[in-house]
């Protein structure tokens, strides 16, 4: 028997004007009907004074840093601890009204598996396993005095490996074999330093162009594509001429690199909610205090990159990119988005768009027939009221293929 979700104001995701009062029809995990009127005797979720949206989609998330980074690697938390923060986060994003996340490095196969396969509650993984990054660059977590060669004792198989690393075109085709042999459905490269880098700064280019191209030669082999950490445009042109099809971050993003990514076809996914939770406490995910002086240059940076971008005609997705053991602020990414654009635009990045960048507009990310039936419905409008995407307690439904995972009517 099909489910008729009734009496929600229903925004799909395409960025159209919402209806009121329309009803959707779901069965078998898809949305088989928009519109119409419920017939007697069906099954009826009611859902006045609700806003129903498409599931919301997190691009840029880490659930292998879902426990204190240095702690983790220094292995003082056991692997049951490191596995209980993921599984945790991996619930929390769900009932938050995620029902899809992009896991841009971290994590592999495994999480995805048992949250495909129900034994843990979460959103829909697609995920890159290890982050591709050179010696000493962004990614590379080591201590100073560690020696290289140990890096890879840090990997769990089944479970989390943080990056590997290459020095060279060889290095990088056998790292990124490897790493498709793992499961990875997409590949991430390190192209610049980071905000929570040890061994770099933000102005730093990492890889040739030659050792991206040769990533994302293998990645095109298999029919899919390279998206690159990057806040400076060198690394960000790089990044571009080698064939990448998605910049992250992009705090340095100007009118000249907007409109190469532009022509090139390359998306953008900012990613403000971290930049907010470390401004706040950078100690509560296990950072030092010295991180803060980054912090607003790459704010702000964002930002700016976010607008060029923009008005290049570039494709901008959202991401949230928390990191530690309490990720339950990715609905506050939409928000920060809302005050600068404007709250549908937000929701349209973290549906249709977001979807488009991860490959799978054609499963979700908006309210049409035929598309799984990944739904959430606030408690409000959240055009009116942008904060409510934040409000866990105003996500009043989570559907995720058809079933109601979280209930708060």
């Amino acid at each position: 028997m099909s489910t008729w979700f009734s009496g929600a104001v229903v925004i799909d995701g395409s960025g159209r004007d919402p209806v009121r009062g329309q009803a959707v029809e779901v069965d078998g995990g898809r949305i088989v009907r928009v519109g119409g009127t419920p017939p007697a005797g069906a099954e009826v979720v009611e859902c006045d004074g609700l806003t129903l949206t498409p599931g919301l989609i997190d691009a840029h998330v880490h659930l292998g840093l879902s426990s204190d980074i240095d702690a983790s690697l220094r292995r003082e938390l056991s692997v049951a601890e490191l596995a209980a923060d993921m599984f945790a986060n991996c619930t929390r994003t769900l009932e938050a009204g995620f029902t899809t996340v992009r896991d841009v490095g971290g994590v592999d196969g495994g999480l995805a598996s048992v949250v495909a396969r129900g034994k843990v509650r979460g959103p829909r993984i697609l995920q890159c396993g290890p982050i591709q990054c050179q010696t000493g660059g962004h990614g590379h977590f080591a201590a100073d005095w560690e020696p290289t060669a140990d890096w890879n004792d840090h990997h769990i198989p089944g479970l989390r490996s943080m990056a590997l690393l290459s020095d060279g075109p060889d290095e990088m085709r056998k790292n990124v074999r490897e790493s498709f042999r793992r499961g990875a459905e997409f590949i991430k490269l390190c192209v610049t330093g980071g905000v929570v880098s040890k061994h770099d700064k933000l102005t730093d280019t990492q890889f040739t162009v030659e050792e991206i191209a040769v990533a994302v030669e293998e990645a095109a082999a298999r029919g899919t594509y390279v998206t690159v950490h990057a806040h400076n445009n060198r690394g960000i042109r790089n990044a571009v001429k080698a064939g990448a099809l998605c910049v992250e971050h992009g705090s340095e993003i100007d009118e000249e690199t907007a409109a190469l990514m532009a022509a090139h076809g390359v998306a953008h996914v900012p990613t403000l909610a971290v930049v907010h939770a470390l401004t706040e406490d950078a100690t509560a995910s296990g950072l030092p205090t010295a991180i803060a002086d980054r912090l607003g240059v790459v704010m702000q940076g964002q930002i700016d990159g976010l607008l060029a971008s923009r008005e290049a005609g570039v494709r901008v997705g959202l991401g949230s990119d928390l990191i530690g053991p309490d990720q339950s602020g990715r609905g506050y990414e939409l928000v920060l988005r809302s005050k600068i654009e404007t709250p549908m635009a937000a929701l349209v990045s973290a549906t249709s768009v977001n979807a488009g960048i991860l490959g799978i507009a054609d499963q979700v990310g908006t309210v049409h027939e035929g598309k799984r039936a990944d739904l959430v419905a606030f408690a409000g409008n959240p055009l009116d009221d942008p904060s409510i995407f934040a409000d866990r307690a105003r996500v009043a439904l989570v559907v995720q293929n058809g079933d109601i995972v979280v209930d708060r009517r």
